[in-house]
């Protein structure tokens, strides 16, 4: 295998381990979040806050921890035949429907850039254009033409109304790196069927 390409597989994996390590401790700020509502509800007035904090710290735990999952292979799969084939028809496999994968996880990243546009104000036109469009004036002229080329920012409906352009940002940056991941797998696979372990 080329070298860019196993230092590829080097990199995604070494970032996704790093950032999925940092993500299961996310679940010690679930569980703070969660037990602070009970204390809250029990002995003080109800917090309006914990239930959607709850759900967001949830999120980015499962949309960043997902590479790492993949990774390190403990994700879930229906092995009827599969536990039986060898290596290499395994590797086979793999590099066939990871490819479906890879097209979901396309749609989904486009699909989350639309809707973050959307969270910033933008409700028309090609996303991209708006983001491109939005950096070039945070560069060129300032934090504040940038902020006056958004428009309306979306929030929660809730009594609490958190701005929702944070998780859906999270989302972005979690379907990039499985969508990363993914695409080292496909690569260790190829090394797999060539008789290369990357």
């Amino acid at each position: 295998m080329p070298k860019i390409i196993r230092g590829f597989v080097r990199g995604v994996d070494a970032m996704n381990y790093f950032i999925g390590r940092f993500a299961m401790y996310l679940i010690f700020a679930l569980i703070g979040v969660l037990m602070w509502s009970s204390v809250s509800k029990t002995f003080f007035e109800p917090t309006l806050w914990t239930l959607e904090m709850a759900q967001f710290i949830m999120v980015a735990f499962y949309v960043l921890g997902g590479p790492y999952a993949v990774q390190m292979g403990s994700n879930v799969r229906m092995d009827l035949f599969y536990g039986t084939w060898s290596v290499r028809q395994k590797a086979w496999m793999d590099a066939f429907t990871v490819l479906f994968l890879m097209f979901y996880l396309g749609v989904l990243l486009y699909g989350a850039i639309g809707s973050t546009a959307y969270s910033l104000g933008h409700f028309t036109g090609e996303p991209f254009a708006f983001f491109w469009d939005l950096g070039v004036t945070l560069v060129t002229e300032g934090p504040a033409a940038a902020k006056d080329k958004m428009g309306f920012i979306e929030r929660s409906p809730t009594a609490w109304r958190p701005y929702i352009w944070p998780v859906k940002t999270i989302m972005i940056l979690g379907v990039t790196l499985m969508l990363l991941q993914v695409t080292a797998e496909f690569f260790r696979d190829i090394g797999r069927i060539r008789g290369v372990e990357l």
